[in-house]
């Protein structure tokens, strides 16, 4: 008789999660007609429904939504022996997935990459970008061995080391460069652009301007930080970045940048990752590389803020 296998457990716990088996066949990297297939052979060998099918979407039965959190806690603890055999080697080789959040990454990991790959020549980097809710889903669900983030974080079960704390900073339409720099409270007056619902950075920005997420204000929004700088460029409004993105978001707009008054809103960034990982002790070490390639790049920053004040 054919036994449930890890293989079942990873297909499985895709569909859960994904809630369709188009896109949770794209994520698996197989076909769709396989993938029911290794489902139905799942169900088959348990003797009861997992999944109850539509036309449009599945959900999971009664047994298969507990099926699929005791399968999480099983891949998860497979994840870990094959971590364990790879800290018993020594130096970090073979697969590091770290994932990364949106107003971080494109500022750190071009230069992250290189040191990584220089530093650990046997590694096989798999960076993500994502929010920080799904990076840190997928840290717990073992599908994420760290991930660099905004502290702090709430989640019990990792263990968070502080990389580099970064300013804020005021971006503005160029012809506003000789005004005074405006207080919070005053920020709360202008038409303040903001990253889509679900960023950190984005609660982190209402809060330097006191306001709640649910001030009674019309709030632009955008989908990255380019895309807000654009926008005030042309003349919309005016936002915050953080300190860290100056070089790239500011090469070519038709804005000015501006530090706010004291005390200076900032934000710590930290690498977090598992407590109970076997590959701690390389992680540490990672995110001791992740540190000085931060403050490398905060270094740039600073340089970039200097020429710009020059420059208006």
């Amino acid at each position: 008789m054919i036994g449930i296998s890890i293989k079942h457990l990873r297909y499985f716990d895709a569909l859960a999660r994904q809630g369709h088996f188009g896109r949770a066949a794209e994520f698996c990297s197989i076909s769709q007609p396989a993938l029911s297939l290794q489902i139905k052979e799942l169900e088959e060998i348990l003797g009861a429904k997992l999944v109850e099918r539509s036309s449009k979407q599945i959900r999971l039965t009664t047994l298969g939504e507990a099926f699929a959190l005791r399968g999480r806690d099983i891949l998860q603890a497979v994840e870990e022996l094959t971590d364990l055999a790879r800290a018993s080697r020594g130096p970090l080789a073979g697969r590091l997935r770290i994932g990364v959040i949106p107003t971080v990454a494109p500022y750190l990991l071009p230069r992250l990459i290189k040191e990584l790959v220089a530093g650990y020549p046997g590694i096989e980097l798999h960076p993500r970008e994502a929010l920080t809710r799904i990076l840190l889903e997928d840290l717990v669900g073992g599908r994420l061995d760290a991930a660099i983030v905004a502290l702090p974080v709430s989640e019990p079960s990792l263990a968070a080391f502080t990389l580099f704390e970064e300013e804020f900073v005021l971006v503005r339409p160029r012809e506003d460069a000789a005004k005074p720099v405006p207080s919070p409270s005053m920020l709360r007056e202008m038409r303040l652009l903001l990253l889509e619902e679900g960023h950190c950075f984005r609660e982190q920005a209402l809060e330097v301007c006191h306001m709640t997420p649910l001030a009674p204000r019309a709030l632009m929004e955008g989908s990255s930080l380019s895309t807000l700088v654009q926008m005030v460029g042309a003349g919309i409004g005016v936002t915050l970045i953080p300190e860290m993105a100056i070089p790239v978001e500011i090469r070519g707009a038709s804005v000015c940048i501006a530090r706010l008054d004291a005390p200076r809103p900032t934000r710590q960034i930290g690498m977090v990752w598992r407590k109970t990982n076997p590959l701690a002790g390389q992680l540490l070490e990672i995110a001791e590389m992740v540190r000085r390639v931060g403050h490398l790049a905060l270094e740039d920053a600073t340089g970039a803020f200097g020429a710009a004040s020059i420059a208006a």
